[in-house]
């Protein structure tokens, strides 16, 4: 266990983890946004048609309506199976996504939280902006970090955390508060212990050493607090004209791994060359994973950086929870080749790639190429 260096005391996990996620907020609050404002969602439950702020092209709603080719769908793999880890592993490497099932997290977990999540979209917008994030800052309510790359705003809504919701929920709800931070708590527990079992796989698979710097993190005493983590909570409303809109505009994640529960609304969609945006059609019980931008560059290009978006649908709501995982913010991400090749990245710290994409979203892996 890890002591203070001024009090020579015991630090809990927790504290540690209350720590690493401040530091994690940190690093985006001395990395703000291009084009910095205050971004107020709509409230969409009173609109009945698409204001123009709102109006996407129609081509942004291209899809690969029902896939049913088997090299169009999305791999579902039971963590079960004994085969799961390469089975797991190349899905990384040909996919960079892939459905798991079997996955440990209890089923009930997962209800309650989701309900939670919609308890706190169900508040009127009066209420739901006393949590409204600030400029700069990356935890409460309010639009995707990435609204302000793109020319129209997203029919969607969010709340994000990242350590305790607390703060934020008490801002929500005066007097009950405590069992949607009880909930979310005990989910990012869930989603922690899932994530670096998962990680631990893929870095089996490519075949990185016991001495590399990633897997001592990994391993190393207190590493389920020494960690990036976000969750993300999301809301896309019915829309009258889904053609229109667009739920979340194309985007790969930052970090390592995003572990993402859907709700039965279909919505989320990634790009696969050859074929355009496929349906990640949601399977009961299942969670969605995702290779970030970190395992990307850790994987030397081995594993893509699934492109992803979201659309919305006519007559309903559809709800989200994304986790997203990787090494502390003062980590050094490095290539790692086997087979020895040429690397196609240099080393980021993690703070630095997250300066990089506020600023440079669609050219922040580009930024670091050789």
């Amino acid at each position: 266990m890890l002591q203070n260096s001024n009090t020579n005391k015991p630090i809990s996990l927790l504290s540690q983890s209350i720590n690493i996620m401040t530091t994690l907020s940190q690093a985006y609050r001395d990395h703000p946004l291009i084009h910095l404002h205050h971004i107020v969602p709509l409230d969409f439950d009173s609109l009945r048609t698409v204001p123009d702020s709102h109006d996407w092209p129609h081509s942004s709603y291209d899809t690969l309506e029902l896939p049913t080719n088997e090299d169009v769908l999305i791999p579902l793999i039971d963590m079960s199976d004994p085969n799961a880890a390469m089975l797991i592993g190349n899905a990384c490497k040909t996919w960079g996504v892939f459905q798991l099932t079997n996955h440990g997290v209890p089923t009930s977990l997962v209800e309650r939280a989701e309900v939670e999540a919609g308890r706190l979209f169900d508040l009127p917008m009066t209420r739901k902006l006393k949590a409204l994030r600030a400029p700069g800052d990356a935890t409460g309510y309010g639009l995707p970090r990435i609204t302000p790359f793109f020319s129209k705003y997203m029919w969607h809504e969010g709340f994000t955390i990242m350590g305790s919701s607390a703060e934020h929920a008490s801002q929500l709800w005066s007097s009950n508060y405590q069992p949607f931070c009880d909930v979310m708590e005990e989910y990012q527990k869930n989603m922690k212990s899932l994530a670096e079992k998962i990680t631990h796989l893929i870095l089996n698979f490519l075949k990185i050493p016991d001495d590399a710097e990633i897997t001592n993190w990994l391993h190393s005493a207190g590493a389920a607090a020494a960690c990036s983590t976000a969750l993300q909570l999301n809301c896309y409303p019915r829309c009258p004209d889904p053609t229109r809109v667009m739920g979340l505009a194309p985007h790969t994640d930052t970090f390592l791994l995003t572990i993402l529960h859907q709700s039965s609304t279909c919505g989320l969609q990634i790009f696969r060359d050859g074929f355009g945006w496929v349906p990640v059609t949601p399977v009961a019980g299942a969670l969605v994973l995702n290779v970030g931008d970190l395992f990307h560059i850790l994987s030397n290009g081995r594993f893509p950086n699934v492109l992803h978006r979201v659309v919305v649908d006519p007559t309903r709501r559809r709800l989200s929870m994304a986790y997203f995982f990787g090494p502390p913010p003062d980590f050094c991400v490095t290539p790692f080749n086997n087979p020895p090749e040429s690397p196609r990245f240099r080393s980021v710290v993690v703070k630095e790639y997250v300066g990089l994409k506020a600023k440079n979203l669609e050219c922040a892996l580009s930024m670091i190429g050789i």
